[in-house]
């Protein structure tokens, strides 16, 4: 019997897949398929080698899924069928506070929810339903980027909008990359000696997608993300705050909504500023060089990022620690340290 557990990660046209031994959750290997439904679409796995695989322009989730499994087989690192999966959920909406073993009454809060992340919830539905086609009585556990923020109280989570909007249509501040702020909290609190109970801190997940979350004694109770992830702070190609008049001016100024959308999820943040790269290692360099708008893309992430952690510990009381993670939160000193000059009034 194989002792393997399949985590699966559908994005809106990408599959992150990964094999881990059951006993000790060590990692075996992992799957990327990136550009689904291109004729750049690829897969590429590694384990003790890399290997790169040519997908076809119409492979889809379900059937790069097939491809990669396959592909782990043939690798040596899957043998027999994995004994559970794991699925990661963007959008739990209200209906999941924690990680739930998926069923029909699962799958149709899931479809409910579609409404509220509809790029990313009908491909976490695609990977479910892939994998309990090729394995009908398989446990598999949905884990919701939403759910560790369902402790929010309604003065951090309602916006000052019609409150009929709420109950109606539960517009509100949701809030993402739980999972990665969960995690954070237990690796902290393991850190310091103490339970995650007892344990307060402000945790930022810097990287393409960024979001910043006040934590307090052990609950998510502000988070910088809100129904949607362009909320909040300054990111890879996505804008972050703006003011919500913009999006009047712009139509005013002949765009379609179409391309605000567009605009402000594609082509701003890092990118849009820098008119260079998305990604903070190039900037970095080249504001090394003397590139300005490179040098000012640095600057406003990194105050907006410093601006949101002197806010956050109006929920997290007095912080048992600031905690940084993500591609750039763990890689970037420079961030960090140009981050923290701004907090220098904070001891």
């Amino acid at each position: 019997m194989d002792t393997t557990i399949l985590v699966v990660n559908c994005g809106s046209s990408s599959l992150k897949l990964a094999l881990y031994q059951r006993q000790g959750l060590k990692p075996l290997g992992t799957a990327l398929a990136e550009r689904l439904g291109s004729p750049e679409a690829r897969l590429t796995v590694r384990g003790k080698h890399k290997r790169c695989h040519a997908l076809r322009a119409d492979d889809n989730h379900q059937s790069a899924i097939h491809s990669a499994l396959d592909a782990f087989r043939q690798a040596g690192l899957l043998q027999g069928d994995p004994v559970a999966v794991g699925h990661r959920v963007v959008h739990g909406g209200e209906a999941f506070t924690r990680s739930a073993v998926i069923d029909q009454p699962v799958l149709k809060a899931i479809h409910q929810c579609t409404p509220l992340a509809p790029l990313h919830n009908p491909a976490n539905l695609a990977g479910i339903e892939a994998l309990t086609g090729l394995y009908p009585q398989l446990p598999q556990v949905a884990v919701f980027d939403t759910a560790f923020h369902q402790s929010l109280p309604p003065a951090a989570y309602l916006y000052a909008l019609p409150y009929h909007l709420y109950q109606e249509q539960r517009v509100r501040r949701y809030g993402f990359h739980g999972t990665s702020h969960r995690y954070m909290l237990g690796r902290t609190a393991a850190h310091l000696g103490q339970s995650e109970q007892n344990t307060s801190l402000i945790s930022a997940h810097l990287g393409n997608g960024c979001s910043i979350t006040a934590i307090r004694n052990g609950e998510s109770r502000d988070t910088s993300m809100g129904l949607t992830p362009l909320e909040g702070l300054v990111m890879g190609s996505r804008s972050g705050d703006i003011d919500p008049g913009l999006f009047d001016f712009f139509i005013q100024q002949g765009q379609t909504p179409a391309m605000v959308s567009q605009m402000l999820n594609k082509e701003s943040g890092l990118l849009g500023l820098s008119g260079l790269s998305n990604d903070m290692r190039s900037l970095i360099e080249a504001r090394d060089q003397g590139h300005e708008q490179a040098a000012l893309a640095v600057d406003v992430f990194c105050y907006r990022l410093a601006r949101y952690i002197g806010t956050m510990g109006v929920a997290s009381g007095t912080p048992d620690a600031l905690v940084f993670t993500g591609g750039i939160g763990e890689n970037s000193a420079v961030v960090r340290e140009q981050t923290l000059a701004h907090l220098s009034h904070l001891g």
